[in-house]
């Protein structure tokens, strides 16, 4: 088969070396259709965003571009609007046929935390090539808030690939007919399945949630602890739109309900039509399951983190603002998202990141 590989497949792969941890696993680690990726020991603080291209390693450009490291030990904050490489506890030895992609968790872009991976002889972030043997390591850039990291922190996450198995548009409508992957609208089907931004919620005129200039540290360990009010201002409309200030960053939530059934994985990806001057942060692996009734959920709203450039922007509520792209998986995996495992998002709607009070 070809596809997505599941959780057990991700176990195999480390017991035969593919994959190899400076640390033990940790309960919880290994998801559905993913790897999360922890925090090494140190982080270095470097002048620019980088790339290690062919012939180049990323410990090289660090001699280049490094201005000072800070020991993680004990904890230590990443100021907003730097630039950190932090070596991660995973690396890969990657068989011939097997690709790797990486991504934020959902909790990093929901803190408008930049979370990208960096390999040796990488020319994308985040795009991890067959046969790639070597360290991975996270590039950091907070960009709303400054945060408090430990090692073993886990603020991306890898999937890994067998081949391509995204589904066509015919594909997806089939599955759309069978499997009622998104309730709540219409299914917009074209390069994947389109989803639009909520803003004539029922009952509430509370729409979103817009991040504050000036603020205090977060602390990523402390779950459900912070203020929601001393970081973020509410959003409220009554007319159906809201207007989008550059360089502001905001959480919003889509009108559909979105499933994944448990043979398959999606990936956020950005709406890719001209439709104005904003950015869906696509923090954005959906695992199988998400969504899914028997895994506790009956359709779940995709948290749209949302960033306006260049010019003020008017969004209107039902506007198509990204889409998701299914893929099959190479095996059913062994866990789904929400069953059995801890699954923040499960049935969400507008939700901040864990680390607020409800």
């Amino acid at each position: 088969m070809a596809g997505v590989l599941a959780s057990q497949q991700i176990e195999d792969m480390i017991a035969k070396g593919a994959i190899t941890v400076a640390q033990p696993l940790v309960d919880g680690q290994i998801q559905p259709a993913s790897l999360d990726l922890r925090l090494g020991n140190v982080a270095y603080r470097v002048r620019a965003s980088f790339l290690a291209p062919e012939g180049q390693t990323v410990a090289e450009r660090i001699e280049e571009f490094e201005m000072h490291r800070i020991d993680l030990t004990n904890g230590a904050v990443l100021e907003k609007g730097c630039v950190y490489v932090v070596p991660l506890m995973e690396s890969l030895a990657l068989p011939d046929g097997i690709q790797a992609i990486a991504n934020a968790k959902s909790s990093t872009g929901r803190l408008d935390l930049l979370t990208r991976t960096i390999t040796d002889g990488g020319a994308e972030f985040d795009r991890i090539a067959q046969g790639y043997t070597g360290p991975l390591y996270a590039e950091i850039c907070p960009r709303s808030f400054s945060v408090l990291v430990r090692p073993g922190m886990r603020l991306n996450q890898i999937r890994f690939r067998n081949g391509q198995s995204v589904l066509t548009d015919q594909e997806l409508t089939a599955l759309h007919e069978s499997d009622t992957l998104v309730s709540g609208g219409p299914a917009v089907i074209g390069d994947g399945l389109g989803f639009s931004v909520d803003l004539e919620p029922e009952g509430t005129d509370l729409v979103g949630y817009r991040a504050k200039p000036h603020t205090g540290v977060i602390d990523l360990d402390r779950i459900g602890e912070y203020d929601p009010a001393d970081f973020w201002e509410e959003l409220r409309t009554t007319n159906g739109q809201i207007i989008l200030d550059p360089d502001a960053f905001y959480i919003l939530v889509s009108r559909e309900a979105v499933h994944i059934p448990p043979q398959y994985a999606a990936e956020m990806a950005p709406y890719l039509a001209m439709v104005g001057e904003f950015r869906v942060h696509y923090a954005g692996f959906f695992d199988p399951g998400f969504g899914h009734a028997a895994a506790g959920g009956h359709g779940s709203r995709g948290v749209l983190e949302v960033r306006c450039h260049e010019a003020p922007f008017v969004l209107e509520h039902g506007q198509v603002v990204g889409r998701l792209v299914y893929e099959r998986m190479d095996e059913m995996p062994a866990q789904l998202y929400g069953a059995g495992i801890a699954s923040n998002y499960q049935g969400q709607g507008l939700k901040l990141s864990k680390h607020f009070k409800s």
